[in-house]
């Protein structure tokens, strides 16, 4: 089948690789003119992730370039620490730097991927009877035809917004915005996670643990939904400027980055989920934050490779008929993706309470290790799905 997949971050290379292995021909498209270099550390926990991995031939390439985990401080306004949490809280079994992930799925997928950077979707007509593919317009490739089309392009999807309905319908605000940037390291940062925390918002930063000569911040604050520009950086620095001018060091010199950050690298959006009700619609789906996502907190990177796998190991199974293969994808990895998704809606309220009392308590109740233990429990028991064995590849 020639599919396309709209999305070159986590999920779409992943899917583009499984689909080529298994014989299909995928194109992936991106409106980014080339691989995002940024983003904060993703990571890996539990046998259901580690599976997916190994299966890939990712695994211990990804252990080679792990970060080692992010331990978590938090302080208050007089620099005194509040709560300290271990590196396995935040990092898992294997934490990577984002850039270098989505370099690891592109070197792998290529070989037997079309990639289209720079571009975009713009137009997918299907016929109503669903039998003869999807005629895909772009924004600067000719118009071509596709037999299914996957978006993968996250929370705020370009292939959902044409094919299901505008955004509103399906995302929901939930109360934070995060902002990310990276840059040198002068303020002589450790590695690790620093953050200042007042009620309803956290001012982070700490170096990265493979180039201490670079640094990376985290902000996040409590807010209702703005009337946010995400492609209008000079906005949207003055607006983190705003919210966070009135905090002590070391948050000025931190905002002073500012000054020096690529545009490009800048990540300012909500902390919103979104939630489709059915995640396919004829020949073309939804696959990671796209069908059910959360900005933060939600396991969406294990979640992507783990839906990429299953959807193109149906595909596989189902000789031709992308009606079955659809319908059991989304029946194995809803549960499982809805599960993990609901971490998300406490990103915001556990990183940044609203009331002082807020933050007294998850200071408190965090600072036990039998608590602190059970939580690092739960979340690999949310993120464990009974895997479908691979499809046989096809002779070559």
């Amino acid at each position: 089948m020639r599919i396309l997949i709209s999305g070159a971050g986590i999920g779409g290379p992943a899917l583009a690789y499984w689909l080529a292995r298994y014989g299909h021909r995928p194109t992936v498209v991106e409106l980014a003119p080339g691989l995002r270099a940024g983003g904060q550390a993703v990571d890996f926990r539990g046998p259901t992730h580690l599976t997916v991995l190994r299966r890939m031939g990712l695994l211990e390439e990804l252990r080679e370039r792990q970060t080692g985990g992010t331990p978590m401080t938090f302080t208050d306004v007089r620099g005194r620490t509040r709560l300290r949490l271990p590196a396995e809280f935040a990092g898992g079994e294997v934490e990577i730097r984002r850039g270098d992930l989505a370099r690891l799925l592109h070197r792998h997928s290529a070989p037997g991927t079309e990639y289209l950077f720079g571009d975009t979707v713009t137009t997918l007509r299907q016929d109503e009877q669903d039998t003869g593919g999807v005629r895909v317009g772009f924004r600067h490739a000719p118009e071509r035809h596709f037999d299914l089309v996957v978006g993968a392009d996250g929370l705020h999807s370009r292939v959902r917004a044409l094919a299901f309905g505008p955004e509103r319908q399906y995302v929901r605000h939930l109360g934070y915005y995060a902002a990310t940037w990276p840059f040198a390291n002068r303020l002589g940062l450790p590695a690790g996670s620093t953050g200042l925390n007042t009620p309803g918002r956290l001012a982070a930063a700490g170096a990265d643990p493979r180039d201490p000569e670079r640094a990376g911040a985290f902000l996040l604050f409590a807010a209702p939904e703005l009337a946010l520009d995400r492609h209008d950086p000079a906005r949207l620095k003055a607006l983190l400027r705003e919210r966070f001018a009135d905090l002590p060091h070391p948050v000025p010199q931190l905002l002073a980055t500012l000054d020096e950050v690529d545009d490009r690298d800048l990540y300012v959006d909500s902390i919103s989920r979104a939630d489709v009700p059915a995640w396919s619609t004829g020949r073309i789906a939804l696959l990671g934050d796209a069908a059910c996502g959360a900005t933060i907190g939600g396991m969406g990177t294990g979640t992507a490779l783990v839906a990429a796998y299953v959807l193109a190991t149906e595909l596989a199974r189902a000789d031709g008929d992308h009606r079955a293969a659809l319908t059991r994808y989304e029946r194995t990895v809803r549960p499982y993706a809805e599960r993990c998704q609901r971490g998300g809606d406490r990103t915001g309220p556990f990183l940044a309470p609203r009331t002082a009392r807020g933050l007294w308590l998850r200071n408190t109740l965090l600072g036990r290790r039998v608590l602190l233990e059970r939580m690092l429990a739960m979340g690999e028991d949310i993120a464990t799905l009974d895997l479908p064995e691979p499809a046989r590849a096809p002779q070559r």
